[in-house]
């Protein structure tokens, strides 16, 4: 057991709504307001418990050290080329942010166009969206600062390497589409928010508009919005010709739904055609277009995903063509338009299988990947006679292929060099049977001379909802973790897309007790297995993740020895109040619905905490400005804990500063943050 901190013990108000007749308190309501002046306070000194606490073990230096030693190798992504030039973000170890270079050729990595590195003096300006122009004269390119989902949208001039005097702001998550011409592009902005609430915004009331090169956002022409629909969504993009402007509208559900208009691009003032006008289960993804063929990915009627043709002179469902069709239990996770080819991305017990179609859906050929493990990007145009294939998976650092059409070869572009014996590490696939009788896989990966006789700090990731597929990837932070004589486990719970929409369905709304189930199965089967016992067993998880392990915190707590909940949503009564939340009712559902609020009562981690509990070590890790799970589900839930708790182990919260959610952060911070939550880890799991 730990060493016993001494606790901070919040203020506690008299604050109770009434949910359907149910009277539900909420005591720490006043941690909402993230500028009070106490609430920082409140911060500060949860902040100053945790450096007690983790800087009094000396194997957090230790971790850091290790972490800078392990980083410290170049990586690439996978190239694009554009109008003669190959543009490749690329990163030689530690820099807080890859930095964009382009060569006429692969085999150089030619000049720097672009270094966000410049842009801060910590790190913590990130560039997120990015589109060239048709003629590659331009880069748009989307700035977030300090993690936040906000970002605003400048223009590089590819020529001279100045930016332009462009500047948009009020956009989360916007395509950029731009005009053949390259006179401008569409975009999708917001009204703007209330600065002094960017925390608590919830953004509504969506825009797609037209910028043009060189004028002012305020002069932007209006495309299209709906006010009768204000918390619908909307994304503008283009095929790669630049003929079709297509219109996807989205309700906010999670699940795949939403409707899908186009119009010529050389006449953005026409009325939008429809494609789909229902929100039919299985939604709509446009891959590409060849002439006025357009090729789409659709679940409708597919739970497993399929590719379906239709003529834009014809659209219109009825009018569909099924190119690839549904096959079960073959994940159709990601398809794409190449070489006058579909290539498609596979999924099989949580694995990546790359295979090559003809347009008309004929099998051609297989694209051998190096092992098991992940697809984590693919680069590739229909004008293209080559694509690149960026693979990872637990024990093999992210790599890029290359393959050659017209030799139907496929080649290594990059490797990364690390000085690790990954021969002497193993990862195999486990199944475990959850309360249900669910065979649920995990990915558990250790020293091959390691002993089953439950001797083992292990850690347990898991994540389990919005059909986000869990697969093998590449970690510094569990590379060290297993050298160190750890085992890293990742589970693929319900809740995901491994294996189809049934699976996303069987772990949401009223079902989604079955994600917790499969999680707190996972766990007991590595005691089981003599992998490790409860005192040595570890959870984590972040975002819906952190749901996952809050909520299986306060249903098992005897089962764990120690617990990390990150950037969490927690607070399953009131999330949907704040930022984004709105769209992720369709995934949890709405406590102002009575039979919503009667399963989400059941199961929210901050409602569920009891008093004089012993609850294992619990690190809360959150971001003072993290804009899409709020952090004041995280203060809130660390002061319920912590009141509650009835033994004698740390209860603690970690709050980062000037970061969001986990997108853009800086390799400095990415670095503190898991060796903070790895010397947890080591500090308790004895």
């Amino acid at each position: 057991m730990a060493e016993l901190k001494p606790r901070h013990i919040t203020r506690r108000e008299l604050v109770v709504d009434n949910y359907h007749g149910n009277q539900v308190a909420d005591p720490y309501r006043w941690l909402e307001d993230d500028n009070a002046p106490e609430v920082q306070q409140w911060m500060d000194k949860q902040n100053e418990d945790f450096e007690s606490y983790i800087s009094s073990h000396p194997i957090r230096e230790k971790l850091k050290t290790r972490f800078k030693e392990l980083w410290h190798y170049e990586k690439s992504g996978t190239p694009h080329f554009c109008k003669g030039f190959y543009y490749t973000w690329r990163n030689d170890g530690l820099q807080n942010q890859s930095i964009l270079y382009r060569s006429p050729n692969l085999d150089d990595i030619g000049e720097m166009v672009l270094d966000p590195n410049l842009l801060s003096t910590d790190g913590t300006v990130a560039v997120m969206t990015r589109s060239f122009s048709p003629d590659g004269n331009y880069l748009a390119y989307g700035l977030s600062s300090s993690g936040s989902d906000w970002q605003i949208i400048k223009v590089l001039d590819l020529n001279t390497k100045q930016d332009l005097s462009d500047s948009l702001q009020y956009l989360r998550f916007s395509h950029i589409a731009w005009l053949p011409d390259e006179s401008g592009f569409l975009y999708t902005r917001f009204p703007a928010p209330e600065t002094s609430a960017v925390l608590q915004t919830n953004a509504k009331n969506a825009m797609v508009c037209l910028h043009l090169l060189g004028q002012d956002q305020s002069q932007d022409k209006l495309i299209h919005k709906d006010t009768n629909h204000p918390e619908w969504d909307f994304s503008a993009y283009t095929d790669e010709d630049k003929k079709w402007v297509f219109l996807r509208v989205g309700e906010g559900s999670t699940l795949p739904r939403n409707q899908l208009y186009f119009k010529p691009m050389a006449n953005l003032d026409s009325p939008w055609l429809p494609i789909a006008t229902d929100f039919i289960d299985g939604g709509y993804r446009v891959i590409g277009v060849v002439e006025d063929t357009a090729y789409m990915y659709t679940q409708y009627e597919a739970p497993f995903g399929k590719v379906v043709s239709i003529k834009l002179s014809e659209a219109g469902a009825t009018n569909w063509q099924t190119v690839i069709p549904n096959k079960d239990n073959e994940m159709l996770d990601h398809v794409f338009l190449a070489n006058n080819q579909l290539l498609t991305c596979t999924l099989n017990h949580a694995t990546h299988n790359i295979k090559l179609h003809s347009l008309k859906g004929e099998f051609l050929r297989n694209i051998e990947l190096p092992s098991v493990g992940s697809v984590v990007s693919i680069s590739a145009a229909n004008s293209w006679t080559e694509c690149f294939i960026q693979f990872s998976s637990y024990l093999y650092p992210d790599t890029v292929l290359r393959y050659d059409f017209n030799t139907q070869q496929a080649s290594t572009w990059f490797s990364p060099k690390i000085d690790f014996p990954f021969e002497d590490y193993v990862t195999t696939q486990k199944f475990c049977t959850s309360k249900d009788g669910t065979k649920v896989p995990l990915f558990i990966t250790h020293r091959k001379d390691i002993k089953l006789d439950g001797s083992n700090p292990t850690v347990l990731y898991g994540y389990g909802g919005f059909n986000i597929s869990i697969t093998p990837g590449f970690s510094i932070p569990n590379l060290a973790w297993i050298e160190s004589g750890g085992i890293f486990v990742s589970a693929c719970l319900r809740g995901g897309d491994e294996y189809g929409e049934a699976w996303h369905r069987a772990g949401m709304l009223e079902s989604k007790q079955n994600v917790f189930d499969d999680f707190i199965a996972a766990g007991e089967y590595l005691i089981e297995e003599k992998y490790t016992t409860n005192g040595k067993l570890g959870i984590v998880g972040r975002s819906n993740g952190g749901l996952l392990t809050g909520a299986c915190l306060t249903q098992r707590p005897d089962l764990f020895g120690a617990v990390a909940v990150c950037v969490p949503v927690l607070d399953m009564l009131r999330y949907h109040h704040f930022t984004c939340g709105r769209y992720w009712i369709g995934e949890y559902g709405c406590a102002d619905d009575p039979e919503q609020f009667a399963f989400l009562y059941k199961y929210s981690p901050l409602h569920n905490v009891k008093m004089n509990t012993v609850y294992p070590p619990t690190l809360v890790m959150t971001a003072d400005t993290d804009d899409r799970v709020v952090p004041s589900q995280a203060r809130k839930f660390a002061a319920t804990l912590q009141a509650a708790d009835g033994g004698e182990n740390p209860i603690l919260i970690r709050i980062e500063k000037s970061a969001g959610h986990g997108q853009g952060k800086p390799i400095s911070k990415v670095i503190d943050e898991y060796a903070d939550m790895y010397a947890f880890f080591g500090a308790n799991l004895k």
